[in-house]
């Protein structure tokens, strides 16, 4: 590996062991072995690798999403099934101790200590949002157009981020996907009854 990959490499395990706000400069460059000028050359600075090492934890974790089938999701594009599969496989990502997930609420509530983090995070979560629509609804991200992401991918990062928080502050009560399914159905139920 290069010094690049060396620092984000470096800068994940930092962002695991400290989180944003206490890892320093000098902490990257010891877990990675290299030296204090490689971040500004490679990255423009600490916080923008640290906002691309958040990243790359979570593209990390976005396999875990399809779940463990040979095929990825089973359950019909669109579908409550495919909601609650979906969903299941998320959790499953929150469950464990030190999950990663913390750092996004990190951002959630020191965002304006971290000024160019919560800037570099919040241009991709487009990105973020198509992958998430696609996901769900079992078409390419190339294939889902900008107005979807305006409404059912704000929908479904609002509910990550949700649950992100629940899973984060209080996981004996934060919902798992069954319960998160049955509250989508009820609320459809209400909505159509005449």
């Amino acid at each position: 590996m290069g010094h690049r990959e060396d620092l984000l490499e470096g800068a994940k395990r930092c962002l695991l062991a400290k989180g944003f706000v206490r890892t320093t400069a000098r902490d990257i460059v010891k877990e990675s072995g290299t030296n204090l000028a490689s971040i500004g050359y490679h990255y423009g600075s600490k916080d923008a690798l640290l906002a691309e090492a958040y990243l790359s934890l979570v593209g990390d974790l976005s396999d875990a999403f399809e779940g463990e089938a040979a095929d990825g999701i089973e359950a019909e594009p669109g579908s409550i099934e495919r909601f609650r599969e979906v969903w299941s496989n998320i959790i499953g990502t929150m469950r464990g101790p030190g999950s990663m997930w913390r750092l996004s609420m990190e951002i959630v509530a020191m965002g304006d200590q971290l000024p160019a983090v919560r800037d570099h995070l919040a241009a991709q979560q487009r990105d973020a949002e198509r992958a998430l629509v696609s996901l769900f609804m079992g078409v390419p991200q190339e294939d889902v157009p900008d107005e979807t992401l305006d409404t059912l991918g704000r929908f479904y990062t609002t509910l990550m981020t949700g649950l992100i928080a629940q899973w984060n502050f209080d996981p004996e009560r934060a919902p798992d996907a069954g319960a998160l399914t049955e509250g989508l159905c009820q609320v459809i139920e209400a909505t159509t009854r005449k």
